[in-house]
């Protein structure tokens, strides 16, 4: 297959291009970052998805028959906040690349979904079935392009896969690529960041209706989503169904179980500061993905302490500034 990655030089997107290339696939990106986290696709072209001739001009010359959709803004935070931005990049954003798509004749389209559109659960653990109520606009910007895709599905044939991903975590591997804890705002993260400057965790509420009170949430290794995206492109290969799937381990985690979890792999003493909850986080939401087992014959095989391990190790080798004298850092 021929296939264009957008948002190919972010954190996920990075592991999926080298998914992609691992599987004998060629790989294109589109990006408004120049800057790739480790890896290097086949091609790369700086842009965004809302400039409709460069995407033009981009599937036609590499001939792309697929499209995997990971460009978007992605902060739930954030979006409460700015709304308008967030409907614009990644709505607006997603329509101008599915018209590029259908006038260049592109069949299949993977969309970076999130467990987002659920908002706030009612039985645990979630299956495809449960509610969709988002709870800020960054879940209903993804649930308007999961309704929007069925339509281009019945006016064009474009086969799709959502995949609603729960909270990646980890780094890949080989130590190659992984997610900076430079501004993320990400739990695992901020714990090691935190583990290696010594300064308290914030926790964010400690009075959930959870067991110890904090929220819990489905941890899912990032190695794990990009093999999912491999597995989604080869179904939607066939003539089965267009399909929507979660994306989690089944297991839920506290953010006391993570802190503890990141003392034992970087045997440090994280010291936590308790603050209120913040507006719309769940108290708890954990996947059940039987579906995408059956579908895409797709599980999550690696755990919480693979994540923490396998990022520990990356932030160890990229984000830790050199000694003095040691030349450049390793991203530079």
């Amino acid at each position: 297959m021929r296939v264009l990655v957008t948002g190919g030089a972010g954190y996920i997107g990075s592991h999926v291009v080298a998914a992609l290339g691992q599987a004998q696939h060629d790989a294109v990106t589109i990006d408004r970052r120049a800057q790739l986290v480790g890896v290097t696709p086949m091609d790369f072209v700086l842009g965004d998805i809302a400039d409709a001739q460069l995407v033009q001009r981009v599937l036609r010359e590499y001939e792309i028959d697929s499209i995997i959709h990971l460009a978007a803004d992605k902060s739930a935070e954030e979006s409460v906040r700015e709304p308008g931005r967030y409907f614009a990049n990644n709505v607006s954003g997603t329509i101008a690349l599915l018209e590029a798509a259908t006038r260049a004749r592109v069949t299949r389209f993977i969309f970076s979904s999130s467990c987002a559109v659920y908002g706030v659960p009612d039985r645990l653990p979630v299956t495809e079935h449960s509610p969709l109520r988002p709870a800020n606009p960054y879940g209903e910007s993804k649930l308007l392009v999961e309704r929007i895709l069925p339509w281009y599905e019945s006016a064009h044939g474009l086969r799709y896969a959502s995949l609603r991903y729960f909270n990646a975590a980890g780094a890949s591997l080989d130590g190659a690529m992984g997610e900076s804890w430079v501004g993320a705002p990400n739990l695992i993260p901020v714990v090691l960041k935190a583990a290696y400057e010594g300064n308290p965790v914030m926790v964010f509420g400690t009075d959930y209706e959870t067991p110890d009170g904090t929220a819990v949430r489905d941890y899912v290794h990032v190695v794990d989503l990009a093999d999912a995206h491999i597995r989604a492109l080869e179904y939607t290969a066939g003539s089965r169904p267009s399909v929507a799937v979660n994306l989690g381990t089944g297991r839920g985690w506290s953010v006391r179980e993570v802190i503890d979890e990141a003392r034992r792999v970087t045997g440090s003493t994280i010291a936590v500061r308790h603050e209120p909850r913040r507006p719309g986080d769940p108290s708890a939401i954990w996947a059940d993905s039987s579906r995408a087992e059956q579908l895409l014959g797709w599980r999550a095989r690696l755990g919480l302490r693979e994540s923490l391990d396998t990022a520990w190790r990356w932030h160890m080798r990229f984000d830790v500034p050199p000694p003095a004298g040691l030349g450049l850092h390793p991203e530079a």
